[in-house]
């Protein structure tokens, strides 16, 4: 019998059929463009019609390994032939090569984890961990701030995206040390003197956890002021609280360390991971718990699980990913090659006016774009964007350069296998593009 020869879709029809059988995420769906990409390979990926983009943002700051990585895709397909699933009540090897693996890496004493699906399910399940062991209801979480589009996890969020998501009780939202452009930073003493009045007034006793970004990512990549993390860690201690720390965006060499907390010689009671867990080849999260924490369910049920929990072909393809960063030392690259994009930073914001801050740590970064260098006015206004903002992003497209654009800032997240070459090759493109923000400020 002939094997029937599908004819291989256009970029049109490809982006036309997604259009009219999904739906897009965090969109209106009228007036939307998807981009049809056909193949990706290193910091790059190539779309149907032809076009090669620079990945700026890692796809979603998770591709850390870079696009096509062979020992990810291998370590993939050989579990996909052995053993493709099973359920998370089962045992099987990549669960336990990956469990231990994990413990070797984690910050201090933390060496047992809970899979989950991704990020979200994984803030969920540390949520529901502290507030189970702890006997509190209330959680503590800062304005700048995304956890995911889950139920707790989105009221966790600060930012916008919560407010059509306020479903959910019990958390209590505090200010971070960043108050955007125009007011600036508190120093750490400011800030932790801010959050300790609120727990004083919210009652120490009913907060189980406070959940903190050790890096706030999408809202602007803020590095907090040296001490203000450890002096977190000193409050949470005090009052009994658990500090959770998301490192679902900074975990795995994004910052020049194995985990942003490492930068603090911080160790949270929980920690949440997904993205760069696997470089994002498949879905799987985890929430890592010290041992104090992990031994309250040796007697007390875990009242949670979903049917991929733990799921082979994630946990495969997490130690295929580790193997990457090791081999090649990703997490040394995105240290030095950090101090690289740093560095062109400092020549972009002295190059254009338009630059209001310029802030990174390892390959995580961000360009904050101002209309006046001396108000410091946003070049977009805050949860909104701007005529310039939307010139610029439809620059970098038409350069070939993805990267991802909240208000007024450019994220420069690439993946960790960058070079020197390929860096230039991006600044470049950005340094073309930002004479737009240039010329709104000479308007």
């Amino acid at each position: 019998m002939a094997t029937k020869t599908v004819k291989a879709l256009s970029a049109e029809e490809i982006s036309e059929l997604c259009l009219r059988h999904t739906l897009y995420d965090w969109s209106a769906q009228a007036g939307l463009q998807p981009m049809a990409v056909e193949s990706a390979k290193g910091v790059y990926f190539h779309t149907v019609d032809g076009r090669r983009f620079i990945d700026f943002n890692s796809q979603l700051m998770c591709v850390n390994a870079g696009h096509g990585d062979r020992r990810i895709i291998e370590a993939i397909k050989r579990q996909a032939d052995q053993l493709p699933y099973i359920s998370p009540f089962m045992a099987h090897e990549p669960r336990a090569r990956l469990g231990r693996k994990l413990a070797e890496l984690l910050p201090g004493d933390i060496d047992k984890v809970l899979f989950t699906l991704g990020g979200a399910d994984a803030n969920e399940n540390a949520i529901k961990i502290a507030r189970t062991v702890t006997g509190r209801p209330k959680i503590l979480a800062r304005y700048r701030s995304y956890h995911g589009s889950t139920g707790a996890a989105v009221q966790a969020t600060g930012d916008p995206r919560r407010w059509p998501n306020e479903f959910a009780t019990g958390v209590v939202h505090v200010l971070d040390p960043y108050h955007g452009i125009q007011r600036g930073w508190d120093t750490a003493e400011e800030a932790l003197a801010d959050l300790e009045e609120t727990i004083e007034l919210e009652g120490p006793k009913t907060i189980a956890a406070f959940i903190l970004e050790p890096i706030t990512g999408t809202n602007g990549i803020l590095i907090p002021p040296d001490g203000y993390l450890q002096g977190v860690r000193a409050l949470c201690d005090r009052f009994g609280i658990m500090l959770i720390c998301d490192e679902v965006m900074t975990g795995f060499g994004r910052t020049g360390r194995w985990f942003a907390v490492d930068h603090w010689g911080v160790v949270p009671d929980l920690i949440t991971l997904a993205k760069g867990l696997t470089s994002s080849y498949v879905p799987l999260g985890a929430v890592g718990m010290r041992p104090r924490v992990a031994s309250y369910f040796d007697d007390h049920v875990f009242y949670g699980g979903l049917t991929y929990n733990s799921h082979p072909l994630g946990c495969a393809a997490a130690l295929g990913a580790i193997q990457a960063y090791e081999e090649d030392d990703m997490v040394g690259n995105s240290a030095r090659m950090g101090a690289v994009l740093a560095r062109h930073h400092r020549k972009l914001q002295e190059r254009h006016p338009c630059i209001g801050a310029a802030r990174s740590i390892g390959l995580f970064g961000g360009l904050e774009l101002v209309r006046d260098r001396t108000t410091l006015e946003p070049l977009a206004p805050f949860n909104g964007t701007s005529p310039e903002m939307k010139a610029i992003g439809k620059a970098l497209v038409d350069a070939g350069m993805h990267t991802f654009l909240r208000w007024n800032v450019i994220m420069t997240n690439p993946p960790l296998c960058i070079t020197e070459a390929e860096l230039d090759e991006g600044f470049e493109i950005l340094d073309s593009v930002l004479e737009i923000g240039d010329r709104a400020l000479a308007s």
